[in-house]
């Protein structure tokens, strides 16, 4: 069989089209590119000192002391707060003493956040006021002369995964009553859940004030 010299020059242009790719990946290779770090083995681990604890614990969930917690949360069923002293809204609110919801939650007015007022608050009014055998009293004074705060608890409140963006500031604006939200604090000797805010509390009254319903209005 004959073969063309155009014919063997071609063959070998192709050959050498193939080789070069694969003598530079070589190249670059022996070069050092292809070398792994040289990182030393650990010969001595450190011991996890929680390591026996870690499934023995007796918390269900860092956010969760039990199973039973978290199933309650799941169907929003909460606990009831317990305060660490009984407050009397009745007492406050009554017309002898006339103490109105801002004076003592006065970031209602002024932003997101009702607040709850200091034990230094309180004692303005309480170092001098009050029944010095009253056990309410005398822990109120203690912890004041301690230097602490009471550990109150919010009574509402809504869940995280609602992702509810909730403002007092211009609902106070727009005149809304607190007993609207929260009930008649006037007639509670504790405050209690009175009012259960699901969204159509919150899209009726704002249908019938003229509010916006869009959904960022109330929710990130």
């Amino acid at each position: 069989m004959e073969t063309r010299p155009q014919d063997r020059f071609v063959r070998l242009n192709r050959t050498r089209h193939v080789r070069l790719p694969a003598l530079l990946c070589i190249l670059i290779y022996m070069c050092g590119c292809g070398q792994q770090p040289n990182v030393p083995g650990y010969s001595n681990p450190v011991a996890d000192p929680y390591a026996s604890k870690r499934w023995s614990s007796q918390t269900f969930t860092t956010a969760h002391a039990t199973f039973g917690d978290a199933a309650k949360h799941f169907a929003g069923i909460r606990p009831k707060p317990q305060q660490p002293i009984e407050f009397p809204h009745k007492i406050h609110q009554s017309d002898i003493i006339g103490v109105e919801c801002t004076d003592c939650h006065f970031g209602a007015s002024r932003g997101p956040r009702a607040g709850f007022p200091s034990v230094n608050f309180c004692m303005t009014c309480h170092e001098t006021a009050g029944d010095p055998n009253d056990p309410r009293m005398q822990l109120l004074r203690a912890t004041a002369q301690r230097g602490e705060d009471l550990p109150w608890q919010r009574v509402y409140g809504f869940l995280e995964e609602s992702h509810v963006r909730f403002n007092h500031a211009p609902h106070i604006r727009a005149g809304v009553e607190c007993a609207m939200c929260h009930g008649d604090l006037a007639q509670m000797t504790v405050a209690e859940r009175a009012v259960d805010h699901t969204m159509a509390f919150c899209i009726n009254c704002h249908q019938q004030r003229g509010a916006s319903n869009d959904c960022l209005t109330c929710h990130y």
